[in-house]
């Protein structure tokens, strides 16, 4: 069995790694690119996404994935905050994208109208 401070030290070690893989940002922006993300125009997302970033200095990590296991919705986006918060956006589009930078990401403003759940009220969920 580990002692106190060998836990404290692995899990210090932990999140520093978690750290430099999130880049110490407020949010991590996730782009579901697996086959069928991919197909639906996750690219040009992805792309205008990392530009955007780049371009404005948001306080975030634009990353990648494989399938998020909703294909009816894809193209699909997640924001992931530091706070532990997990906002999934849906059918996404380069200029919706960019919204999504400057709202969420910059204000801290969900847009409700892009997510999971009013694409389900909507009837968009097969």
């Amino acid at each position: 069995m580990k002692s106190l401070d060998d836990l404290k030290k692995m899990r210090e070690q932990a999140l520093k790694k978690v750290e430099m893989r999130e880049g110490g940002k407020d949010y991590r922006v996730v782009v579901g690119m697996a086959t069928c993300g991919i197909a639906a125009g996750a690219r040009p997302v992805l792309n205008k996404l990392v530009e955007e970033t780049a371009a404005k200095n948001y306080d975030c990590v634009v990353t990648q994935t494989g399938c998020i296991g909703m294909c009816v919705f894809e193209p699909i986006v997640e924001v992931y905050g530091k706070d532990g918060s997990h906002t999934t956006y849906v059918h996404m589009t380069p200029e919706k994208a960019v919204r999504v930078l400057e709202e969420h990401i910059g204000k801290g403003n969900v847009i409700e109208e892009y997510t999971v759940d009013a694409a389900q009220k909507n009837g968009e969920a097969a």
